[in-house]
């Protein structure tokens, strides 16, 4: 089962500072049929004005991966850790017992994130930040793990789930695969370009909610970031 889900269709906000796009139920956005996709509990598609973000919010028991995909976006919490993570690149973060943190826009440039939250599959541990860089070419042509709980993705940011973040950047009529394990689901959305999946178009932010499948075969109609996360 494939099934698109069009970003103008998906919830959405508007704050001023902030313009997002739920994939789930998030927020004052509610839809008791997209509460979740396995353990992936959230996907925002977020557009944060330059010199503005989240203030000190505190977060618990969940698996949080932000993925930039124009600008950068400045982070610090409660553990002493700060950094910035800039296009093309990830951060995690596993709240654990709890951690208050702050997700800010300090470029001159709107910022666009993916924010990813992934149920963990054990509560109650210490909290944890990570973030690195990821070099698009290395991606080119096929799926880069990025972020990962599954024993064989050591090279992985790591999270506290069994589940995976993976990345690919496509050429015009370029095709990767994605061989799916029984059981699992995955989430796919084009960052950006068009993408033709099991003959189904998929644009710039379109969802795609993949289950009961063994293997995706993903074709860039024009230039492409493809980023999936795989969940049971």
């Amino acid at each position: 089962m494939i099934e698109i889900r069009p970003r103008a269709e998906l919830g959405a906000a508007h704050h001023g500072w902030l313009h997002a796009r739920h994939h789930f139920s998030f927020a004052d956005y509610h839809d008791p049929l997209r509460m979740h996709w396995g353990r992936l509990r959230v996907w925002n598609d977020d557009t944060i004005a330059p010199n503005s973000g989240f203030p000190t919010h505190t977060h618990r028991d969940m698996e949080i991966i932000t993925y930039v995909r124009k600008g950068a976006i400045s982070h610090e919490d409660s553990l002493g850790n700060s950094g910035r993570t800039a296009a093309g690149d990830v951060q995690v973060m596993s709240a654990g017992t709890g951690i208050a943190h702050s997700e800010y826009n300090l470029e001159s440039e709107p910022t666009e994130i993916f924010q990813i939250w992934i149920y963990p599959d054990q509560t109650g541990l210490p909290p944890s930040w990570g973030t690195r860089p990821f070099p698009t070419a290395e991606r080119s042509g096929a799926f880069v793990t990025l972020a990962s709980g599954m024993a064989d993705d050591s090279d992985a940011l790591p999270i506290r789930a069994d589940a995976r973040l993976a990345a690919a950047a496509l050429s015009p009529g370029q095709v990767a695969q994605y061989r799916i394990g029984d059981g699992r689901k995955v989430y796919l959305v084009p960052a950006s370009g068009r993408i033709e999946v099991a003959g189904l178009v998929a644009a710039t932010g379109d969802g795609v909610a993949v289950r009961d499948e063994t293997l995706l075969t993903i074709k860039a109609l024009e230039h492409s970031e493809v980023v999936l996360v795989d969940v049971r």
